[in-house]
């Protein structure tokens, strides 16, 4: 190795052993750096990594609790023109059809135009066959045949009062329902909808 070194590197370095093992240990380092780096620069294959299908994501399954308890039946008072009056037990979403069939009919003869077979009906309800509409009511008096009763009258009938519409005539119904009836005239100030103006206008036109 010695004896390859150019000629001004003998003269430069003095060719001492200790110089010559130095040069030699930085040229193999050189070497094999310069090695590295031209393995570390070739181009690779890259390999493409496999494609995941996202999980489908969970649907929570229906509980009972979420869907609610069934509905139970429904009681009304079927009267009348009818073969076995009484109150029947129907279940939700009975029209006034249902409740005849369950009252055994309506008697022959009876005349029903005004009767709506196909109303859907609501707890608490009273179905009257065959009777005669309440007239009018004329002013403060009242209808002819007298105050309306609040425990009996069907939400047609209180639809018929001065400033009672189906909306408000149907909330007189469920209050009536969830009540009980009503024990006087002053309890209607209760019924969502009616205010001290309306009350003094019906007062006189209704009775518990």
């Amino acid at each position: 190795m010695r004896e390859r070194l150019p000629l001004w590197l003998h003269t430069r370095c003095g060719v001492e052993p200790r110089t010559v093992a130095a040069v030699s240990v930085v040229l193999v380092v050189a070497v094999g750096f310069a090695a590295q780096q031209y393995r570390a620069a070739r181009p690779r294959p890259v390999t493409a990594p496999a494609v995941v299908a996202p999980a489908a994501a969970a649907l929570p399954a229906p509980t009972a609790a979420r869907a609610g308890p069934a509905a139970g039946p429904i009681l009304v008072d079927v009267s009348g023109k009818v073969r076995d009056p009484g109150v029947r037990k129907l279940p939700p979403g009975s029209r006034v059809e249902d409740a005849l069939a369950a009252a055994g009919g309506v008697r022959p003869g009876t005349d029903t135009t005004g009767l709506n077979r196909a109303r859907v009906l609501m707890d608490g309800e009273q179905v009257l066959v065959g009777a005669p509409a309440p007239p009018p009511p004329t002013g403060r008096g009242g209808p002819a045949s007298g105050p309306l009763s609040l425990g009996t009258a069907t939400a047609e009938q209180l639809d018929g009062l001065p400033g009672v519409g189906p909306v408000l005539a149907q909330h007189i119904v469920d209050f009536r329902t969830v009540r009980g009836g009503f024990r006087s005239v002053e309890e209607l100030r209760q019924v969502n909808g009616i205010g001290e103006r309306r009350f003094a206008d019906l007062r006189e036109l209704v009775r518990p």
